[in-house]
């Protein structure tokens, strides 16, 4: 149980919730013309958790050092010896294959693609040494998601389903700015890469309520696109409003990063997910 809590908190399971719903919407969408059944979505599920904690065991391993030093993460696992570098790499290797196994049950194509979302996820880890937009990678790396949901389901590409994945990755990278601005002056100190770091929080933080405006509007967009109703509509609704929620929070007290971190995000994907589940129960317009 021990390990298992250090797993867990290694991995940071909880921020899980940033992931699933959006994954979910889109298994969801693609099933409104695809079948979705019970060994697809448990395979979603298998392939999500261990992509997810591939990337993040891969983030410890690679910032190990910097971690050490950082009095924000100075009480991870991997830097106060719960998780040796050896098993650290043993669970990494673990999480890779498990992902690579999940892909094969799925389909062909999710296959075929598996090496090429590994290298994205986990080159997300060493973008911070030579890249400010290692947030806009980030947010790539996640709306992986619910793109390989969409693959997973139907088997083949549809732009709508990159309109989800733009949205999503603009949501992240926006969120993941103002989470920077905790380590502007680290970053600076290390030679680390970041929009707060490299032009200043001011300015980082309107290219956060940039990003967040593009997610915003394409939540809405897909309303009309996959023939949503009003309940999706007043989905993304409730979503612009928490984005605008998030921003405000920060700009008024930067004390306040992890709650517009965490809580708001975690509100904010949840809400989506939940409101286009009750639009499609109702019955939407299509």
């Amino acid at each position: 149980m021990g390990r298992l809590r250090d797993f867990g908190e290694l991995v940071k399971f909880s921020h899980t919730v940033f992931l699933f719903p959006f994954a979910l919407a889109a298994v969801l969408l693609a099933g409104m013309s695809h079948p979705v059944t019970i060994s697809s979505l448990f395979w979603i599920v298998v392939a999500l958790v261990v992509a997810r904690s591939a990337a993040m065991i891969m983030n410890r391993i690679a910032d190990r050092r910097w971690d050490a030093v950082n009095p924000r993460t100075q009480n991870r696992p991997s830097v106060d010896g719960r998780v040796s570098p050896a098993l650290a790499w043993a669970w990494l290797a673990l999480a890779c294959a498990a992902f690579v196994l999940a892909a094969a049950m799925l389909n062909p194509l999710c296959l075929k693609l598996s090496p090429l979302a590994l290298a994205w996820v986990l080159g997300y880890s060493f973008s911070k040494r030579f890249t400010m937009l290692c947030h806009i990678w980030l947010g790539l790396a996640t709306a992986l998601a619910p793109l390989g949901a969409w693959l997973a389901v139907s088997g083949a590409w549809d732009w709508r389903a990159a309109l989800l994945a733009l949205a999503v990755t603009c949501w992240v990278a926006g969120f993941d700015v103002i989470y920077a601005c905790q380590d502007v002056g680290f970053d600076k100190k290390h030679a680390l890469h970041s929009l707060p770091a490299k032009l200043g929080v001011p300015a980082a933080l309107w290219i956060s309520r940039g990003l967040h405006l593009v997610a915003g509007l394409g939540f809405f967009a897909l309303g009309p696109l996959f023939g949503l109703g009003p309940w999706y509509l007043a989905g993304a609704g409730v979503v612009a409003v928490a984005l605008v929620v998030e921003q405000v929070l920060v700009a008024v007290k930067q004390a306040n990063i992890p709650m517009a971190f965490f809580t708001v995000n975690g509100f904010i994907s949840i809400a989506y997910f939940l409101f286009l589940v009750v639009d499609r129960l109702s019955g939407g317009i299509a």
